[in-house]
């Protein structure tokens, strides 16, 4: 089977379902004794598109797809890239995928005849202004928007913008998508906005979600967790020497989050995009994060039980922690899914 044809035809096949998904009715958010895998999405530098994996046990992951791209990101972003993929359920039971809009191989591809858009001057990389956002009842048909925080918000002199993530305030109500974000040639910072119900575009102008003690201190890669006595665990990146995950506590979902100096992730080199995941029927989550500072890059684990003490897991196919037919994966996320949910990924993709 000649694949070099057969893929872009599924991924363009996906993308015209995505388009023209009908409408479901809401469901509730499966309990977690409903959870029975695992999902995992992450994109790779050489593609720039979109990858997912499952997991039976939450330690052993197999990419579907034979490992290729489900979504191609020159079909789906304006930057003919997507970086950063996030994935989250909602409350009504939706999945909410978020990407940066960003190729940074645009040039050498031929996508643009610069480097960046804008002058380097001025606004270093000055191409990501936008998200990809993604939503789903079923993780195979997708809605699709692209959203330009500028377009939305003339009065922001947007710099660039990355790693959008979703949660749910449920004191708001509301979808809530938080990034990083960078105004003009300012430091990088964290902020926030509401969406809309149906995910297609920001309801509300972004707004601070964290202040880093020191000002001078970039900070980026937010992971909120919503914890079982009611607070909220922040995770995020501080680019200090070397830059690595750090960790703030709060009782409101977007304001509140208190300072700690400690440093979470136990790499001697630099890593970023913390994603914190609970182990179904344990007590335990997973810190897993992109350790870019080692060559191939990978992703590095830690676990905890009290958000207090963290133990080391180490790296992919290094530790516990296994790939089966991918290597190199990139900023990534994981939920609980479903047996159903599980089954229906492995046969519609053929794994």
């Amino acid at each position: 089977m000649n694949w070099k044809i057969v893929l872009p035809c599924l991924m363009l096949c996906a993308l015209i379902t995505s388009c023209n998904q009908p409408k479901k009715a809401p469901r509730n958010m499966p309990a977690e004794e409903d959870m029975s895998a695992y999902l995992m999405v992450y994109f790779t530098d050489p593609t720039h598109s979109l990858f997912m994996a499952v997991s039976d046990d939450g330690y052993s992951f197999t990419a579907v797809n034979n490992a290729q791209p489900i979504i191609a990101g020159d079909t789906i972003a304006s930057q003919k890239g997507i970086r950063d993929p996030h994935i989250y359920r909602g409350p009504d039971g939706a999945f909410y995928l978020a990407m940066t809009d960003l190729h940074i191989f645009g040039k050498e591809k031929g996508y643009r005849t610069t480097q960046w858009e804008r002058d380097v001057e001025a606004y270093d990389w000055g191409n990501n202004r936008g998200f990809v956002l993604m939503k789903s009842y079923d993780l195979i048909e997708w809605t699709r928007s692209n959203v330009f925080i500028q377009d939305a918000f003339p009065g922001l002199d947007v710099g660039c913008a990355w790693a959008p993530q979703t949660t749910y305030d449920p004191v708001a109500k509301k979808m809530m998508l938080y990034f990083t974000m960078r105004i003009g040639h300012g430091k990088t910072k964290l902020y926030y906005a509401y969406t809309d119900d149906d995910f297609t575009r920001l309801t509300s102008e972004p707004r601070i979600l964290f202040d880093y003690p020191n000002p001078d201190v970039q900070i980026l890669d937010a992971d909120i967790t919503h914890l079982p006595d009611g607070r909220y665990c922040m995770t995020y990146v501080a680019q200090e020497s070397p830059g690595g995950i750090k960790m703030a506590m709060s009782d409101s979902i977007h304001s509140g989050y208190q300072y700690d100096e400690r440093w979470i992730d136990t790499e001697p080199g630099a890593c970023e995009a913390p994603n914190v995941w609970k182990r179904i029927g344990e007590d335990k989550w997973v810190l897993m994060y992109d350790v870019f500072s080692v060559n191939p890059h990978n992703f590095g684990f830690c676990e905890t039980s009290d958000f207090i003490t963290f133990t080391d897991l180490g790296h992919f196919n290094e530790g516990v922690m296994k790939t089966t037919n991918f290597t190199s994966p990139k900023h990534g996320a994981i939920i609980q899914i479903t047996a159903e949910e599980a089954d229906r990924l492995k046969k519609h993709w053929t794994l």
